[in-house]
């Protein structure tokens, strides 16, 4: 009994510590940020809208958007 709760113990303490080398260690993260101003997210907006790709529900409702997230 003591032998297979012994071999169980070691399995155990393996896979946990082989596990722990599964957390990424030293991965590089990159964040990439855009600045784009009120105008030109506009501009864009109404290019896609004039171009048909939005409706003009959806061209308000992203407009309504864009202002309240410059105020």
């Amino acid at each position: 009994m003591e032998l297979k709760t012994s071999k169980l113990l070691v399995i155990a303490f393996v896979s946990a510590f082989m596990l722990t080398g599964c957390g990424g260690g030293g991965a590089k993260v990159e964040t990439t940020t855009t600045n784009t101003t009120m105008g030109q997210e506009l501009m864009d907006l109404n290019t896609s809208y004039k171009q048909g790709l939005l409706t003009e529900k959806e061209y308000d409702k992203a407009k309504k958007s864009i202002m309240k997230r410059y105020k």
